[in-house]
């Protein structure tokens, strides 16, 4: 029999070592959590210990090559509620809900979640803001806010974009250029107890946000305000479906302006523009109001493809001078139509004819045979070689978002009729960008350019940040062959069938367009015209088009005035002089009336101004007093001109 103390004292061994193992365990545990989860654990008690509420920073401005604002940054303010705090949910609720214009029921149900901090509405004028604050209503929170406005409302709407409720952009400069915009939030942190309640004198913090960088582009808004003006009139006298304008240094793919119509109000771009869809809003699914939306937003410029036409014959034109199979003088004849395979491709004249005309002739009288013609000689592997150097089936690089590809038939799929076709520019399709930066190559000396936007990012004292370079690219065709199509389109515009746009003094080139959409024989059609001057030396380049006008539907016939009228205003702005040849000289050729300065003065006064002028005046808002004006006060304009005055944002 075992001795009753030697097992007592075994027993007392293993329960000792227990402790000893456990008191070690221990220590481990408390080293493990004061070393490793230190950091974590006190970020936690942070978190437990005070309430964290967000400052959003400003966002950068998009500018105009002037600086002149596009989309600005306001300060407002955003007031939210904290359960913890609030003693009388119910008066809270029906005093916020008749101050915000808010739902009495809607504010009380938040009024009443109990989280930290339930936000009630965001972009609160700071009046209203102030007259909150004003009545100390115990669990009401006042935060600094920021609202995006854009001061011209409809301007350049598809290019500029967008911000949605949380400030971030949707589409356009908005997006692309979101992670310089944006900046980074800043906070408030507030030293609460157990249940979220502020502690009397406890610790406040605030950490500043850090202000988003603005951008300046290469947009110049009184270029685009006058081409919004032009083709707005230009869809509406048409009653077409739609229209763009484009303008462009085809020098370094500066671009001045782009402009689509119909657009949308920046400021609400969530209401769409259709007035007969908005009378029936309501009725669509959310679905189909997305696609409603989202068509309304595109950029025909970039994100939608057509069949350029006889604009295109500028490329085949090219291509046949730069393989020395034509000169200006080579002689062609035009029976109506010409015979490809076993087809019969018909001129725009037949059943006449153009007759025995040399290349000049053809390229001004815009002759669909000899560019036939031409590129049998070429080939369909030379053909293509061309449209490969001058980017036809590659994106343009454009700093916008969304850019199309062209629609283009395989080398292996060309046959006769195709590579017929497709010199006259049918057949195929690409962006309305694709061919002013081809077009570009062929009139600036051979040189590919970047169509871009941007010029430079920066901060809130005008430093530079980033500078956006957009150097030219390779020579794809010599400086003989440029000169020789500058000439031979400068011709287009003077006696050919962009004559309507000629103006005395200044030397425009030129290609007018008439392209027949699908399916064939529909009776639809888009007009365009795409010019360029100096035609020695252009630093402009303006390409229109009207999308399905109605009655008479030729290029030159269509859009020839419209263009007149834009380059009239917009070539003396951006710095081209006339130079007028002797014949010219004789024409009664004045400017007869001045735009008044308005700015400031109430709208009857303004309306009395303008039309006192010789103009005529356009409203835009229901302000008192006239907050800007285009065209800018001082301009010599042509009699009849609209003047628009803008009277609210």
């Amino acid at each position: 029999m075992k001795n009753p103390n030697i097992i007592i004292k075994k027993k007392l061994i293993v329960i000792l070592f227990a402790i000893m193992i456990a008191l070690a365990g221990l220590c481990i545990r408390i080293f493990y959590i004061q070393y490793f989860q230190a950091e974590f654990l006190q970020s936690l008690a942070f978190e437990q210990q005070t309430r964290d509420r967000l400052i959003k920073p400003n966002r950068g401005a998009i500018f105009d090559r002037n600086m002149v604002g596009m989309a600005l940054t306001e300060t407002v303010a955003s007031v939210s509620v904290i359960n913890s705090q609030i003693r009388e949910p119910e008066r809270v609720a029906r005093i916020l809900s008749e101050m915000l214009e808010l739902d009495y029921d809607y504010v009380l149900e938040k009024v009443q979640r109990r989280l930290a901090l339930e936000r009630i509405q965001t972009r609160v004028d700071r009046d209203i803001a102030n007259q909150i604050a004003a009545l100390n209503l115990a669990g009401v929170v006042i935060d600094e806010d920021i609202r995006r406005i854009y001061p011209y409302s409809t301007l350049a709407s598809q290019v500029i974009g967008f911000v949605g409720r949380d400030n971030q952009g949707i589409i356009g400069l908005e997006a692309k250029f979101e992670g310089f915009l944006r900046g980074e939030s800043g906070r408030i942190l507030t030293e609460t107890d157990v249940i979220g309640r502020e502690v009397a004198g406890g610790q406040r913090e605030r950490v500043a946000p850090i202000d988003g960088y603005s951008i300046v582009t290469t947009i110049d808004v009184v270029v685009q305000l006058y081409a919004e003006q032009i083709l707005e009139k230009a869809v509406e006298f048409k009653s077409a479906q739609r229209g763009t304008i484009i303008i462009m240094n085809p020098q370094n793919g500066e671009i001045y302006a782009m402009a689509n119509k119909p657009d949308f109000n920046l400021n609400d771009p969530f209401s769409i523009n259709d007035e007969e869809l908005r009378g029936s809003w309501a009725t669509f699914t959310a679905e189909e109001q997305n696609r409603l939306l989202n068509q309304m937003w595109r950029n025909f410029s970039i994100n939608d493809t057509y069949e350029p036409g006889s604009t295109f014959k500028i490329i085949t034109s090219a291509a046949g001078f730069e393989e020395g199979i034509i000169t200006p003088e080579t002689m062609f004849v035009c029976t109506g139509a010409h015979m490809v395979g076993d087809r019969l491709i018909r001129c725009w004249r037949y059943p006449r004819s153009h007759g025995a005309l040399n290349f000049a002739e053809a390229v001004q009288n815009s002759c669909n045979p000899v560019f036939m013609m031409v590129a049998e000689k070429l080939g369909t592997e030379m053909f293509f070689n061309y449209l490969d150097r001058f980017g036809i089936d590659d994106r343009t690089g454009i700093d916008l978002p969304g850019e199309a590809v062209a629609i283009m038939h395989s080398l292996d799929n060309v046959g006769p009729v195709e590579l017929a076709t497709m010199s006259f520019g049918q057949s195929f399709q690409i962006t309305p960008l694709q061919l002013m930066r081809s077009v570009s190559a062929v009139v600036n000396g051979g040189y590919m350019i970047t169509p871009h936007f941007v010029k430079k990012a920066i901060d809130s004292d005008g430093n530079i940040v980033e500078r956006f370079e957009n150097p030219r690219g390779e020579q794809i065709i010599s400086a003989e062959t440029s000169r020789i199509m500058a000439e031979i389109l400068e011709d287009v515009v003077y006696v050919g069938t962009g004559h309507r746009t000629y103006i005395p003094g200044y030397r425009i080139g030129g290609k007018t367009a008439t392209s027949e959409k699908l399916p064939r024989r529909s009776g639809k059609y888009i007009s365009s015209f795409l010019t360029f001057a100096p035609a020695e030396n252009p630093t402009v380049m303006a390409l229109m088009l009207v999308d399905e006008p109605q009655g008479v539907y030729y290029g030159g016939a269509v859009v020839g005035p419209f263009m007149r009228e834009l380059l009239m205003n917009i070539l003396p702005y951006l710095g081209v002089e006339p130079m007028y040849n002797d014949e010219e000289l004789e024409l009664p050729w004045v400017r007869d009336a001045v735009i008044p300065d308005v700015l400031g003065v109430t709208v009857n006064e303004a309306n009395r101004l303008v039309r006192e002028a010789g103009l005529v005046p356009q409203v835009f808002g229901d302000g008192e007093n006239v907050r800007e004006q285009f065209p800018r006060p001082g301009e010599a304009v042509n009699s009849g001109s609209r003047v628009k005055i803008y009277t609210t944002f």
